[in-house]
């Protein structure tokens, strides 16, 4: 806790204002020009009304008077005046910086996996999502390939997720087309209809139906690594064809019609991707060296055998758990137009509190395999030293207030939801328990610890909502979840959110 040692000036004046008797602040507030009767006359057309004991009344507006009041109680604090100093010149996260936490938490770890992967960057795109299942993914080949180094393509299925999800969207607006325009539903997919971002499930569909390949064989381009005008470019023209769609709708066209101006849409939206990002490989050639200097080649090989022959994971066995504390226990849950592959499966979770999660994690991470998480990384998050922690910020300090919301109240009253996706490399556990976590992250190794981050287990209970597990690695109690029928949670619900 920080301590400021005020002047004896400061002290006595904020003591004597304390001990002010209800007659003299009167007074007091009168010389000021309000809080008596006459003033409150003479101010009638700027302040609002005070009763005859000068206490300041709540009301729909601010008053003159109670700005004053507030201007009075802050800088009869001298501590007020030091905050202004340092964070008129730094952010809060900087000038805030708890310093015993990130000491009392070094990025070592009890329980570690055995490869460092290369930090690879998403830079300005919403791709972590993809970034975190093809990181999670590399490690089972770097060991089978014995390999230092390996990037897995990102852009080659950012592509496909955008055609996909832009084909998602006009199928939406043809199921809803005799809903009301204004309506929330409506309204909601029209909002973000290109969807960038993404979930587990979502990329599961995705790299089932086309595939995976080497980074090499399906480089980056300024669209994928800064994809905004790409992304705004889509939106606008699935927007202008959900007007069209639905004005032919409204002058009677079949569905058969509307899906054949839909195909003509699809198509220009391919030449959009394809234009930005270049087309993706049919066939690829796979060469390289292992750590021994072995030559190894690969030749003429799909990117579904890739995937099914050199990947070696299959994706549909793993299952997506989350942490949604408003929500039953316990249960199947998925979440209504959420989604980006037609006819894939749909995306689902099974909810479990926040210590079975990270038990689950705990087991699988030693068992020198990743996980793939969802959390909420901004909050209370101190990227120079890399650790995500309730208390590295320390706000009280500064600003003289805790922060009293429970994870579901957050969630509740639109405070936090999921909006980045990482994979979890390590744990350090003491007596028995987890202390803090090691997360591979995606924005390069200029951030946090060489890209890394530590994030603290009382960070995990309130902001992580969502890990993701081969199903072999649940008991059976949890598995038969999967049976359940899911719970449908409207389309704008926080587990819907999109992983950026």
């Amino acid at each position: 806790m920080t301590v400021v040692h005020l002047p004896k000036s400061a002290v006595l004046s904020s003591y004597a204002r304390h001990l002010m008797t209800k007659q003299q602040e009167k007074e007091a507030k009168s010389a000021r020009g309000f809080g008596s009767d006459d003033s409150s006359k003479t101010a009638k057309s700027t302040v609002g009304p005070v009763d005859d004991s000068s206490s300041l009344k709540a009301g729909q507006d601010i008053t003159i008077p109670q700005l004053e009041d507030y201007c009075d109680d802050f800088t009869a604090d001298i501590k007020n005046k030091l905050a202004t100093l340092t964070l008129s010149h730094e952010t809060y996260s900087e000038a805030l910086n708890n310093r015993e936490v990130y000491l009392k938490h070094p990025p070592v770890f009890s329980h570690k996996l055995e490869i460092d992967a290369p930090i690879t960057n998403q830079r300005n795109s919403g791709r972590c999502w993809i970034f975190a299942g093809l990181n999670m993914l590399r490690q089972h080949m770097m060991k089978e390939y014995n390999l230092d180094e390996l990037e897995l393509s990102q852009p080659f299925v950012f592509f496909y997720d955008k055609l996909e999800k832009s084909n998602w969207f006009l199928e939406n607006i043809l199921k809803t087309l005799d809903e009301d325009l204004d309506g929330r539903v409506v309204q909601f997919l029209l909002t973000n209809p290109v969807q960038v971002g993404g979930q587990w499930d979502m990329f599961v569909a995705l790299v089932e139906k086309y595939g995976i390949v080497p980074k090499e064989a399906y480089p980056e381009t300024v669209h994928t690594s800064s994809s905004g005008q790409m992304d705004w470019l889509i939106t606008t023209k699935l927007r202008e064809y959900a007007k069209e769609i639905r004005a032919e709708h409204a002058n009677g066209k079949s569905i058969d019609e509307l899906r054949k101006m839909k195909d003509r849409m699809l198509r220009e939206i391919h030449k959009v991707v394809s234009v930005s990002l270049g087309q993706p490989p049919k066939t690829i050639d796979w060469s390289f060296y292992s750590k021994d200097k072995k030559f190894h080649e690969f030749r003429d090989v799909t990117p579904l055998e890739f995937y099914r022959n050199h990947v070696k994971q299959d994706c549909t066995k793993f299952v997506s758990l989350i942490n949604d504390p408003r929500n039953e226990y316990m249960k199947k849950y998925t979440v209504d137009y959420l989604g980006n592959v037609y006819g894939a499966e749909s995306v689902h979770y099974i909810n479990l509190s926040v210590q079975r999660l990270k038990d689950y994690a705990i087991r699988v991470l030693k068992a020198g395999r990743p996980v793939w998480f969802g959390c909420d990384v901004g909050k209370f998050l101190s990227r120079s030293h890399g650790m995500m922690d309730t208390k590295v910020i320390d706000y009280k300090s500064a600003f003289d207030f805790d922060f009293g919301m429970t994870k579901a109240e957050r969630l509740q009253y639109g405070d936090s939801l999921m909006t980045h996706a990482m994979v979890l490399t390590g744990v350090h556990i003491e007596d028995g328990k987890a202390v803090r976590w090691r997360v591979e992250n995606s924005y390069g190794e200029s951030y946090g610890n060489k890209g890394y981050l530590t994030m603290t287990d009382r960070w995990f209970d309130e902001f992580v909502y969502q890990i993701v597990l081969e199903k072999s690695d649940l008991p059976k109690e949890v598995l038969d979840v999967l049976d359940q029928e899911a719970v449908v949670l409207p389309p704008w619900d926080p587990m819907g959110a999109l992983a950026k």
